[in-house]
């Protein structure tokens, strides 16, 4: 089995953050959807919508960081 680094990971969970976000949001605008499972479709995008949310926001924190701390790695003075 390949070793995945934590950047790899974390790369993968923003991607997945985002595409639920935008997944969620289509779900709630598209009228098909709404008129198959009612308002319970509401529910559905909001709920792909908020993990989109909670994956997507604390790794880009995490990265930040990680990048804050290679720079002043880098920098000599």
């Amino acid at each position: 089995m390949p070793k995945v680094s934590t950047l790899t990971l974390l790369k993968v969970i923003i991607v997945f953050g985002v595409l639920l976000i935008i997944g969620g949001h289509t779900l709630l605008v598209t009228d098909s959807f709404r008129d198959y499972f009612g308002i319970y479709s509401f529910m559905i995008g909001a709920v792909c919508i908020a993990v989109g949310l909670i994956m997507s926001l604390p790794t880009k924190i995490y990265l930040t960081i990680l990048l804050m701390r290679n720079e002043g790695k880098d920098t000599k003075y």
